[in-house]
Parts: C-alpha cells; structure tokens; sequence
C-alpha cells in the first residue's frame, strides 16, 4: 500500500505540482498543488487524517470536489463518482 502522501500525489500529479510542508510537530502538514497559474489549492492536513485511511479518501475527494467547483465542472457524474472510495483513490 501507498504512503498517504503517495496517495494524495497519485490523485493530483496529472495536473498538479504536489507539495507537502510539515506544519507543527503533531504530524499536520499543508498540501499546496499548483501549476503554472500559480497556487490552485493550500490545504491543511491533520495527522488524525492522514493517517486513517477513510479520512484520506474524505479529504481527497473534498479537495476535488472544491477544485472542480473553482473550475466550474461539477457534473451530476462527478458527484457520483465522489461517493466511490475507489474512485477517488484512483482519480
């Protein structure tokens, strides 16, 4: 199995330059993604949530769900497709 890092990067790497910055001592970091328009996301990320597996998935889909809303592409499919656990891992 993948880090979760791993994970978050497999998602977004298509797109995305993916990086992580620790932010405080108890494993929380920040996810920025940005390309060459500049910073696209900067998330906050708890270690309560990356290191459980369903939270992960939750804020995956939660920061793809907000970019597809910033690039005005929520579908009824993209929705659907964000209640799939696998799907969302996979992109």
């Amino acid at each position: 199995m993948n880090s979760p890092f791993q994970s978050i990067t497999d998602v977004f790497k298509a797109e995305y330059h993916v990086n992580f910055s620790v932010e405080r001592p108890d494993g929380s970091v920040v996810l920025t993604l940005s390309n060459d328009k500049g910073v696209a996301v900067k998330r906050f990320i708890s270690a309560e949530q990356w290191r459980d597996p369903e939270k992960l998935q939750r804020f995956i889909m939660s920061v793809k769900l907000g970019l597809a809303i910033e690039k005005g592409e929520v579908t009824p499919d993209l929705l659907a497709n964000m209640s799939n656990p696998v799907q969302v891992l996979n992109g």
